[in-house]
């Protein structure tokens, strides 16, 4: 029993020490344990930020020569390319432009092949052409998903520090094509020297104005302008309610509109901040709301008396603006969550179910108060038409056989 009890121990023991060791090494896949075929051997090396990277380099800045393997792994598609570039110019606001670049195109899994590119635009199919570095020993692998890119550069002397960049992206045919424009973020100022970097100072400013702006528009246009909508629209039908449900309504519209405006601004300040990067639709809706929306403005300014005899033109046209404004508002900020970035993550998708839960409360709450104001609506018909048909009687006279006074 004794030697039972102390198999069990020991098979434990066994398990938990290789569970350990199995998360050590998982947590281990650094770029400093990597060994390279052909015993190449590089001085320091940093695992990059961004898109599952790695540089490995020797430096001798005396003679700026530049020995850099950079690693790309994760690559799950036959076709792909990928790249590392230095911008010669140190811009990381703009460092696509003039960026010299090292290109490697995978085909069918194959071994890849390998050239350089000179940048000039932001809709560049990275064309193989000369770079301003002189380069020798341009060679590229693939081994299994990772892809790696060797080479020597000179540079200028006493360089100590470079912005370098890399990406990947899909092919159409051996044509590289765009990549994806979630992956902007893969940049950084780095000291060849020490192995320090420094990312762009606008990427996490970047990110975090991206998301007060779809918060804003979420909160505004998306929420209380349906809100809004559904208190002008079913409170009115209480007698109770009146006015409250009319000052209810315009709180919510014109707290709509302010907050949508400024979301609306976080979004102009966004796409010039946001060098490359085109969300035509979702910015074209966008302008379209706050026309919308300030139209909506005007209209309450402009608002004529009920007994006015072009009220009747003046609520059509309310009402034809006001919903055409909810559901733009609703299409942009789907569209919006599809212009966020992958390195939101989870989020996302929390966001965005968070959003759908929302709309679907307001939709179900519309819809039961659709169906217990035509109810209402109905019974007060109903017994209208039983108060009238009282007074009346049958053939439209009372009970003596003479018309009903009118008061």
């Amino acid at each position: 029993m004794v030697g039972k009890q102390l198999v069990v121990r020991l098979v434990l023991a066994i398990s938990v020490l290789s569970s350990l060791l199995l998360i050590t090494s998982a947590q281990s896949q650094t770029c400093s344990n990597h060994t390279f075929t052909e015993n190449r051997v590089f001085a320091t090396c940093r695992d990059l930020p961004h898109l599952s990277s790695y540089l490995h380099w020797t430096y001798d800045q005396a003679s700026g020569k530049l020995d850099i393997a950079f690693r790309h792994s994760g690559i799950s598609d036959t076709d792909r390319w990928v790249s590392w570039a230095i911008n010669p110019n140190g811009d990381l606001t703009s460092s696509m432009i003039g960026a010299q670049a090292l290109v490697a195109i995978s085909q069918s899994g194959g071994a890849p092949t390998v050239h350089t590119s000179s940048i000039q635009g932001y809709s560049t199919q990275l064309a193989e052409g000369t770079i301003s570095y002189p380069h020798s020993g341009l060679t590229a692998t693939r081994q299994n998903n990772e892809i790696t890119i060797y080479a020597t550069l000179t540079l200028p002397n006493n360089t100590a520090s470079l912005v370098h960049l890399w990406n990947d992206g899909s092919l159409s045919g051996s044509t590289p094509q765009s990549h994806s424009m979630s992956n902007v973020q893969s940049k950084e100022s780095l000291d060849l020297l020490s192995g320090a970097s420094q990312a762009g100072s606008s990427g996490g400013s970047l990110r975090r104005r991206r998301n007060v702006h779809g918060i804003l528009n979420a909160m505004s246009w998306g929420t209380l302008m349906p809100l809004g909508a559904i208190i002008a629209r079913y409170l009115k039908v209480f007698k109770s309610a009146d006015p409250a449900w009319f000052y209810l309504h315009v709180t919510c519209q014109t707290s709509a509109y302010i907050v949508g405006v400024a979301g609306w601004g976080t979004g102009l300040k966004l796409g010039s901040d946001s060098v490359g990067v085109t969300y035509d639709t979702h910015r074209a809706l966008g302008i379209t709301l706050f026309c919308l929306g300030t139209l909506q403005v005007f209209a309450l300014l402009l608002r004529p008396n009920k007994d006015h005899k072009i009220r009747i033109y003046w609520n059509f046209y309310h009402y034809a603006i006001g919903y055409a404004t909810i559901i733009i508002s609703i299409i942009n900020i789907f569209k919006g969550f599809d212009a966020l970035e992958v390195s939101v993550g989870d989020r996302y998708n929390d966001w965005k179910h968070a959003y759908i839960g929302i709309i679907a409360a307001l939709g179900g709450i519309a819809v039961l108060l659709e169906a217990y104001t035509w109810f209402i609506v109905l019974k007060r018909k109903k017994s209208a038409n039983k108060t009238a048909h009282g007074i009346n009687g049958t053939n439209g006279v009372n009970g003596y056989g003479s018309s009903a006074q009118h008061v």
